[in-house]
């Protein structure tokens, strides 16, 4: 049996391990990091420092074993030095030489960023696709939210599921020394 719920402090590491698994082909994450490796590390710097607002994370279990999870930052999120400063040395270790990769596709992400106050979707993924894990999480997280929403979508077959919650394709982005392309989406 399904069950989303909000993850606790104690739950980011299930989170981050969630994640890793959900992303190991993901085209941005292979692109940043050829082989398989530090994408446990990076994904750890995400969930416990760079993404880990409290209460904005979303861990999707299945009888009672994790197998999805989603990090949001809310409206004007954003972290303290000493976070900043943990989470990048943690990316650096995981990244190592995809840390400069992560520079260049972070700055496509700011440029295309739109204006104003929202609820940033960072990750969201499911170990298994298919199963609704991904509907589940957004159908909980939304249903709570007021504002508009922004997330990125890494995969092309994602882009119908956040269509189906109302977000918008705003913006392609293609990643430079043949990158994949990302695209940017927003529900108002």
């Amino acid at each position: 049996m399904l069950e989303v719920r909000g993850a606790t402090a104690q739950d980011r590491t299930a989170v981050s391990k969630v994640l890793a698994t959900a992303f190991v082909a993901d085209p941005v994450v292979r692109w940043l990091m050829p082989k398989a490796g530090g994408d446990l590390q990076m994904f750890r710097a995400f969930a416990l420092h760079l993404h880990a607002a409290p209460s904005c994370a979303d861990l999707a279990l299945d009888d009672g074993r994790p197998v999805g999870a989603a990090l949001w930052d809310p409206p004007g999120h954003s972290v303290s030095p000493r976070q900043a400063l943990m989470g990048l040395s943690r990316l650096l270790l995981g990244m190592r030489s995809g840390f400069r990769r992560g520079v260049v596709l972070e700055r496509a992400f700011t440029r295309a960023r739109p204006a104003g106050q929202f609820w940033y979707l960072a990750q969201l993924g499911a170990s298994t696709p298919g199963r609704g894990v991904g509907s589940a999480l957004l159908e909980r997280r939304l249903a709570g939210i007021d504002g508009p929403a922004y997330t990125e979508s890494s995969n092309l077959r994602n882009v119908p599921l956040y269509e189906r919650f109302g977000f918008a394709v705003i913006q392609e982005i293609s990643l430079p020394e043949n990158g994949p392309t990302l695209w940017t989406m927003l529900r108002r």
